[in-house]
């Protein structure tokens, strides 16, 4: 009998195919981005200490962003970069998460370079 493979599993394969090939620093840490059906979530890794030194997500208490929509999707981003900013970081390394870049993917992306992060 074949066995069906899910879209999870799937996304999960091409993730690890990108964390294979990039990884953060501490001069350059990694953007992860996670989308669940009803929300948004993205947050910037040191891998070599193994810490999230920033984190936004539609889930926040702050109340900027409802949902997972795209206007959620820019309104994190844009977050996340203000956070990192102040934390001074000015780089990183984006990691989609194994998602198109596209939608709400795409949207993140773009809001954090307009927000003042470079990658």
């Amino acid at each position: 009998m074949i066995r069906k493979i899910e879209k999870k599993e799937i996304r999960n394969r091409i993730h690890q195919r990108i964390r294979r090939k990039l990884s953060g620093t501490a001069a350059r840490p990694r953007l992860a981005v996670f989308r669940s059906v009803a929300h948004i979530y993205a947050q910037v890794i040191d891998d070599v200490q193994g810490q999230t030194l920033v984190s936004a997500s539609s889930v926040d208490k702050d109340g900027k962003a409802n949902g997972g929509n795209v206007a959620a999707a820019k309104t994190i981003g844009k977050l996340v970069a203000e956070r990192a900013k102040e934390k001074g970081i000015k780089s990183v390394v984006f990691d989609r998460g194994g998602y198109q870049y596209h939608g709400r993917v795409k949207a993140l992306a773009d809001a954090a370079r307009e927000a003042g992060l470079e990658f």
